[in-house]
């Protein structure tokens, strides 16, 4: 299964309602990522430019985004990026590929 890191803010009106009745959301939301065929490796909440950061196993890509867009179409969080993350060995025998691929930069 592919690893995957995704971010979100949540609204205005999110906040308040989590004000109003903390609730552990990480909890209420691993079921749909069972149901999307992956699971939820850790949560994490965060201050700055996301509020949530967490780190998914999913099938596919498309998995990966079709949980990203359930959450963004429910209207509690904002600013989602999903970003896929690869194993040092898979980065490693990337930049061994990239080295044969013979690129040539513009020229100025």
């Amino acid at each position: 299964m592919a690893k995957y890191l995704l971010m979100a803010s949540y609204t205005g009106e999110a906040w308040a309602a989590q004000v109003k009745n903390p609730q552990n959301r990480v909890e209420l939301v691993r079921p749909v990522f069972e149901r999307m065929g992956g699971s939820m490796e850790i949560a994490y909440g965060s201050f700055g430019e996301s509020d949530i950061v967490i780190i998914m196993d999913m099938p596919d890509n498309v998995s990966a985004a079709a949980i990203s867009i359930a959450f963004a179409a429910g209207g509690s969080v904002t600013n989602i990026k999903t970003i896929p993350l690869m194993e040092m060995d898979d980065l490693l025998a990337a930049l061994g590929k990239a080295g044969g691929a013979q690129y040539s930069p513009p020229s100025s």
